[in-house]
């Protein structure tokens, strides 16, 4: 199964990341989260983790019409957003949200999903 939206993008890890906050802010998404998977990896497991950021972003008007509809979407809530580097190449994948529709069957849901898919489409092709 396909989850994410994802682009090789011609930026350093660092540039990636801030042009990510900077483009979501942009399309009114806020970051509310960042894990770096690489540091709690060292620091828990002592294992060294190529750089990977987790960021958890939140448009608070589609959020709450969501909540409103299904208070149990908050279980997919944040909309997760990955920065990370392999192979020498950084990628930015966005969690895409049409993967809501095969766990839910409200189709006030769907078509919201699809508005929010819309937004981070553009977010990832303005990176």
């Amino acid at each position: 199964m396909i989850y994410g939206m994802t682009k090789i993008v011609n930026l350093s890890f660092e540039a990636a990341i801030e042009k990510v906050k900077e483009q979501l802010q942009k399309f009114g998404f806020g970051i509310l989260t960042t894990i770096d998977v690489q540091e709690t990896i060292k620091k828990k497991l002592n294992i060294d983790f190529p750089k990977y950021i987790i960021l958890g972003a939140c448009n608070p008007p589609y959020a709450y019409k969501a909540l409103t509809i299904d208070d149990q979407i908050g279980l997919l809530l944040p909309c997760n957003i990955i920065v990370y580097e392999k192979d020498k190449k950084t990628y930015v994948s966005i969690f895409d949200p049409n993967v809501i529709k095969s766990l839910n069957d409200q189709e006030e849901i769907h078509h919201l999903a699809e508005e929010i898919r819309l937004k981070l489409k553009n977010v990832l092709e303005t990176i």
